[in-house]
């Protein structure tokens, strides 16, 4: 390389170097930065209390929940002004457990492009596309299967308790959702309807700063599975609703303001 090349591809480094960090459009290398999220879980306004018979829902059953289990899945970040990011690049989809502290909290490692996001969004349960069966190997999330008889894949969620009957005996209640079945007048299965669903935040809007990480507050709020626009009532429907798809709906479709957002 004589002289005056050398010295043109010195002159032409620069522009290379700035070349390589264009995104696809055009500009400048994509800002990245990161949230959390925190999983709390509330009755009637206050923190849960588990194992005590303290609470009363719409239909007038006294109850008390031992533990709740659930996955959300497929949790999406809407940008203002069009466009989304989902949360899928490393795990798109979160365990979450009231006994377990450890599932409280969700670090979620995805590069998310900063600027500014007006809402939040995520499935409740597995969608059906996702939901096969044994693609959980190890607990605690392996004890979430769903019968493969009844619909295969895994629960949405299991809110276990016990209420006091209109007999006055403490019953146990199994809050389970998950697949649906369809009958025929022998009793035999003839379909399945997945009952999965998205909730949705519209006001949850907040700005991502590059490096930051936004600390996310998910609560749910225990009562409102019983109530709005459903009123649940134990005594109706008993104990395990895993094979009354009317019981999973009236549930399911009570489901849309069970949790709130806040930000820290």
């Amino acid at each position: 390389m004589n002289l005056k090349t050398t010295i043109l591809f010195l002159l032409a480094m620069p522009v290379l170097i700035y070349s390589c960090h264009k995104d696809e459009e055009g500009g400048q290398e994509p800002s990245y930065g990161h949230i959390t999220m925190e999983f709390l879980h509330y009755a009637d306004g206050s923190p849960l209390v588990t194992d005590t018979m303290m609470y009363v829902n719409e239909a007038g059953n006294p109850y008390l929940v031992n533990e709740i289990q659930y996955f959300i899945s497929d949790l999406t970040l809407h940008r203002a002004g069009g466009g989304r990011v989902l949360i899928d690049d490393w795990k798109d989809m979160h365990y979450v457990d009231t006994d377990i502290p450890g599932t409280h909290g969700w670090d979620i490692p995805d590069k998310l492009p900063v600027g500014a996001y007006e809402k939040i969004s995520f499935t409740f349960g597995i969608r059906e596309e996702k939901n096969s069966s044994l693609m959980f190997v190890n607990p605690p999330e392996s004890y979430m299967f769903w019968p493969e008889y009844l619909g295969g894949g895994y629960h949405y969620m299991k809110l276990n308790g016990k209420w006091l009957d209109k007999d006055g005996r403490i019953s146990p209640f199994d809050f389970h959702l998950g697949i649906g079945q369809i009958y025929d007048t022998a009793g035999n299965i003839t379909g399945f309807i997945h009952n999965a669903f998205e909730i949705s935040f519209p006001g949850a809007a907040f700005t991502l700063a590059e490096n930051e990480t936004q600390h996310i507050q998910l609560t749910m709020n225990v009562e409102n599975w019983f109530r709005n626009p459903n009123t649940y009532d134990h005594d109706e429907w008993g104990g395990d609703i895993m094979q009354k798809q009317e019981a999973m709906l009236l549930g399911c479709e009570n489901g849309h303001d069970v949790f709130s957002v806040s930000f820290q």
